[in-house]
């Protein structure tokens, strides 16, 4: 680096702390045990650890009992707060696109000199990797299937029709478009905001500074942390599970049935042989780091999701295909707002109330992201120190959200295609009726095509890649939240979090838990809906300060000062740095 790009950062990050900062003496991880190869929070990694293991012991040791009490919980919750998961979510979307399009929306993440660690591409595979890229493998073509032969009472069209296939696609992308994006959006946001522009810990906990102050050292944190970590961890669990089942799937189906290489195992212990094998895949990439292992792990991801959306788009019926997005996409634009306010309490939907049904399975979704919102949101912030507020808001909401439309339109629109075709007895919906159910939903569509087998185990190689990001991600989080906030935490540490997701979930699928795990891990969407409505507030009255900061005279004066010191520095560091400083004091207010 050039001398004259060191004398910019110092001052950059000194203007940072100095006018920015909180006035306090707490650093993140200050407190931490380091012992082992291992920097520890002294309080929540040892209680979050105690957790996880009366958790995963109680759940297998009575796991009728167990099952029950997540089963009642979770339909308390549901039937009781449906109502308030669907108004959480509309506010959510209404206050980052309030924080993109307001004033706040040039303030720069992590201060008004820093600079993007990722490129474009870069970021926008990671963050799209760690947000849903297991799900849509297994729902893309189980979901819109489902709609057809059962159409969303909103829509009033009848089942295995055209108006039923426009129908179940809306309601999919509703599932999976904007909404899910503004919850992470908004959870990403706060984190980066309070970690890198306030230098407050990367932890769950900052949120909440506007609020709880120097609290958030204290037990008030601890607890926000913990119940973070038992949401990312179990969450992530349920996912992996989802998603072994799924590459279980797809090699019988695939190596046996296609290709006719003899009988391949299914069931729980060839999925626990194959979360052995992925994760000790996972731990080698974490252990490489974000730059050296997540990053290059998502941007394949991404790579082979172009690949077989690309085949299918050439070999599929793509006039079918494209015609069905566009018609999609309009019907669900064109219901949006019926959509995002439907609680099936009256008219047409009365037969549908609030947890149950398609609204039910909306719920479901929601706080199923709600839940999900630590972990990814995290994640997210992680990655994007650099971006302006409106640069993040608009790319987290809108780019993941159009990916998915086109996604869900070429693999769930081709499953239409032949079932349509068939007249309600296609190969995709005779093959979801046996005893794979959903997971074989995807593999089946695909050797309807050309090349069948290749796409077979192409597709089967996305989940396994999926299945490795998704561990990364949530490793790299779990290790935020247990070493105090620290951005980088010991090789060590993170191979421990990755052995441990995998050994979990390992577990619970040998005891039969995981099913009761996906409910006890959605059920805690709920306490954290309400912890997020009060989290608009505090990240509101995080940008509000900063953006006073920036147009106060001090600030204004502070600029003049620091470039009129640093004269020569500036000049030599080339015009970038000199239209960076001009950015800054018209941020300012200045001349």
């Amino acid at each position: 680096m050039a001398d004259g790009d060191e004398a910019t950062g110092e001052m950059s990050d000194g203007l940072q702390v100095e006018l920015f900062h909180p006035d306090s003496d707490r650093e993140p991880g200050d407190t931490n045990i380091q012992k082992f190869g291992f920097d520890i929070h002294p309080v929540v990694f040892p209680i979050a650890l105690a957790i996880i293991a009366v958790f995963v012991a109680s759940t297998i040791l009575f796991q009728e009992a167990a099952a029950d009490v997540y089963g009642r919980a979770f339909s308390f919750v549901n039937g009781t707060f449906g109502w308030f998961y669907i108004l959480a979510v509309n506010i959510f979307i209404l206050t980052v696109l309030y924080f993109a399009f307001s004033k706040f929306g040039n303030i720069k993440i992590g201060g008004v000199e820093a600079e993007k660690e990722f490129s474009d591409f870069s970021w926008m595979a990671m963050l799209f990797s760690a947000g849903m890229g297991i799900g849509l493998m297994f729902f893309s073509v189980t979901e819109p299937m489902g709609y057809l032969s059962s159409p969303p009472a909103v829509f009033g069209a009848e089942a295995g029709t055209g108006a039923a296939a426009s129908a179940a696609l809306a309601q999919t992308f509703f599932h999976w478009g904007f909404s899910p994006w503004a919850v992470y959006g908004l959870v990403g946001l706060g984190l980066a905001f309070f970690s890198f522009n306030r230098g407050l810990p990367l932890t769950f906990r900052s949120i909440f500074w506007p609020l709880l102050g120097e609290r958030i050292y204290g037990w008030p944190g601890h607890v926000i942390d913990l119940v973070t970590v038992f949401a990312t961890l179990f969450g992530l669990c349920t996912s992996l599970g989802l998603g072994v089942a799924q590459v279980n799937t797809g090699m019988w189906y695939v190596g046996g049935e296609v290709l006719g290489l003899g009988t391949i195992p299914t069931g729980t212990i060839p999925q626990i042989a194959l979360i052995a094998v992925i994760t000790g895949i996972a731990t080698l990439s974490v252990a490489a780091g974000l730059d050296g292992g997540v990053k290059r792990l998502s941007t394949l991801n991404l790579y082979l999701m172009l690949a077989l959306l690309g085949f299918l788009l050439v070999v599929g019926p793509t006039l079918f295909i494209m015609g069905a997005w566009l018609e999609g996409l309009g019907t669900y634009l064109q219901n949006f707002l019926t959509l995002t306010f439907f609680t099936g309490t009256t008219g047409a939907g009365a037969s549908t109330a609030v947890g149950s049904g398609t609204v039910g399975t909306t719920v479901f979704y929601w706080g199923w992201w709600i839940a999900w919102s630590p972990f990814v949101g995290m994640f997210i912030a992680r990655i994007s120190k650099g971006r302006t507020v409106r640069e993040f808001v608009l790319g987290v909401l809108f780019l993941p959200a159009l990916f998915s439309f086109l996604w869900l339109s070429t693999f769930g629109g081709s499953a239409i295609s032949l079932e349509l075709a068939a007249s309600g007895q296609g190969p995709v919906a005779t093959a979801m009726a046996g005893d794979n159910g959903g997971t074989i939903a995807m593999f089946a569509m695909l050797n309807q095509f050309p090349l069948g087998a290749i796409t077979g185990i192409l597709a089967t190689l996305l989940v396994v890649t999926f299945f490795v990001t998704s561990s990364d991600s949530g490793s790299l989080v779990i290790d935020h939240l247990t070493s105090g906030g620290k951005h980088d935490v010991p090789k060590t540490q993170r191979i421990f979090w990755a052995t441990t997701e995998g050994v979990v979930a390992a577990m619970l699928l040998l005891g039969g838990g995981l099913g009761a795990l996906q409910t006890a891990a959605v059920t805690t969407g709920l306490p954290f809906a309400a912890i997020l409505v009060l989290m608009c507030y505090t990240v509101y009255q995080g940008l509000k300060n900063e953006y006073e900061i920036l147009e106060s005279e001090e600030f204004a004066e502070t600029i003049e000062e620091l470039t009129a010191e640093e004269e020569v520095d500036v000049v030599t560091a080339g015009d970038e740095m000199v239209t960076d400083i001009t950015e800054g004091d018209e941020a300012a207010g200045g001349d």
